[in-house]
C-alpha cells in the first residue's frame, strides 16, 4: 500500500473543501471496500478524508411516511431500524443479505452505493481491465465470466454491481441527496449510475468532490409489502448470482401497481421497467408473471458461461411475484 495523507472532516463543507484541494483524494466511510482495494493496488489515493464522524448517521421518518437515511448510517443500524423493517422490508432484507454481521457493523449507507465491482480482472492489477485502466481491454468476455452481466453490458465491460442494498432502493424509487461545491442536489438512484457504454470507469453521475449525504425513500404504501430475495452459490456470506426486490398490489384480480428491480445482472441495479409495463393492468397469475419476465429478459445478451442467469432470473421473477400475489394484504 502506498503512503497517503489523512484528514478527519468535522463538517460537510470542510470535507468537500479537503477533497477539492487534492484531485487524488478519496472519502473514507467504513472503508470495507476502499481499504481492500488500496491493499490490492487498485486504488491509490494520495489522501483520505474521513467522513465517518460527520452528523449524517440518522434515520428519520418524513412527513409523507417515507424515510431519510443518513449516508454514514451503518448497514446494521439500517437493517435493525423498526421503520425500515416495517415500511420498507425489501430494504431491510437486502441489507441483511448483503454481508456478514461484522461488515454490516462498519459499512455505511453511502459507501454501499459506491462499492466497486468484484470482477476478478478489476481487482487483479496484473490483468488488463477497461474499468481500472481504460483502453486495456476486457478479458472477462473470453475468460472467467460466470457471474457477469447479461443486461446493459457493452464490449468494454461486463462487470456487475455488487450491492444488494441498492437493488432494494431502486425498486422503491429511492433518491440520493448529494452535496457539491456549488450546493445540494437530489438524484433518483435509478439515474445515479451511468450506463456502462464506452466509459466503464465512470460509474456514477457524481461530480468531483461530491459527497453523498443521505438517501430518501418516498412514502409509498406499496413499499410495506415489498420483499427481497438473493440467490448465491453458498448459504453463507457471498455475492449474488441473481437477486430481486419487488412489490405488488392487486385489486379484484388485476395488477394495479408493481415495482421490480434486479441485481447481479448488470453494471448497476436494474429496474425492470419492461416487466412492470407488461404487468400493469394484467390479470394476476403465473402466466402474466412469466410474460413479464420474458419481456424483461428479451434484451439479455449472455456469454458462454453466464447463460444460466436467464432461466434463473425468469424463475426468480415468477416465484417472487407469485409469493407476493398470495401474501395477505397484497
Amino acid at each position: 500500500m502506498r503512503e497517503f495523507g489523512y484528514d478527519r472532516a468535522t463538517d460537510v463543507a470542510g470535507a468537500i473543501a479537503l477533497l477539492g484541494a487534492d484531485p487524488h483524494a478519496h472519502y473514507l466511510g467504513g472503508g470495507t471496500n476502499l481499504v481492500d482495494l488500496m491493499k490490492l493496488g487498485v486504488e491509490a489515493p494520495t489522501r483520505l478524508v474521513d467522513v465517518s464522524r460527520l452528523p449524517l448517521a440518522g434515520i428519520e421518518v418524513l412527513p409523507d411516511g417515507g424515510l431519510r437515511i443518513g449516508s454514514t448510517a451503518s448497514n446494521s443500524d439500517i437493517a435493525a431500524h423498526p421503520d425500515v423493517r416495517r415500511r420498507f422490508p425489501a430494504v431491510a432484507q437486502a441489507v441483511l443479505a448483503g454481508a456478514s454481521g461484522q461488515l454490516r457493523n462498519v459499512a455505511t449507507a453511502g459507501g454501499n452505493l459506491l462499492q466497486r465491482t468484484r470482477c476478478p480482472y478489476f481487482t487483479d492489477v496484473t490483468k488488463p481491465c477497461n474499468k481500472r485502466v481504460p483502453g486495456t481491454g476486457c478479458p472477462a468476455r473470453d475468460g472467467e465470466h460466470h457471474n457477469h452481466a447479461i443486461l446493459g453490458a457493452s464490449v468494454q465491460c461486463i462487470a456487475t454491481h455488487p450491492s444488494d442494498f441498492a437493488v432494494g432502493l431502486v425498486a422503491l424509487d429511492a433518491r440520493v441527496t448529494v452535496q457539491e461545491s456549488d450546493g445540494p442536489r437530489e438524484i433518483p438512484l435509478e439515474e445515479f449510475y451511468r450506463p456502462v457504454g464506452s466509459t466503464p470507469e465512470r460509474e456514477t453521475v457524481l461530480g468531483p468532490g461530491a459527497l453523498i449525504t443521505g438517501i430518501v425513500l418516498p412514502g409509498l404504501p406499496i413499499a410495506a409489502r415489498s420483499r427481497y430475495r438473493k440467490v448465491r452459490e453458498r448459504a453463507s456470506y457471498a455475492f449474488a448470482i441473481g437477486s430481486i426486490a419487488a412489490a405488488l398490489h392487486v385489486t379484484d384480480g388485476t395488477v394495479t401497481e408493481v415495482r421490480i428491480a434486479l441485481g447481479a445482472v448488470a453494471s448497476r441495479p436494474w429496474r425492470a421497467r419492461a416487466a412492470e409495463r407488461v404487468l400493469l393492468g394484467a390479470p394476476v397469475g403465473a402466466d402474466a408473471f412469466a410474460d413479464a419476465a420474458d419481456a424483461e429478459l428479451a434484451a439479455a445478451q449472455p456469454l458462454r458461461d453466464n447463460a444460466y442467469k436467464v432461466p434463473l432470473m425468469r424463475n426468480l421473477i415468477v416465484t417472487m411475484l407469485s409469493e407476493l400475489a398470495e401474501a395477505p394484504g397484497r
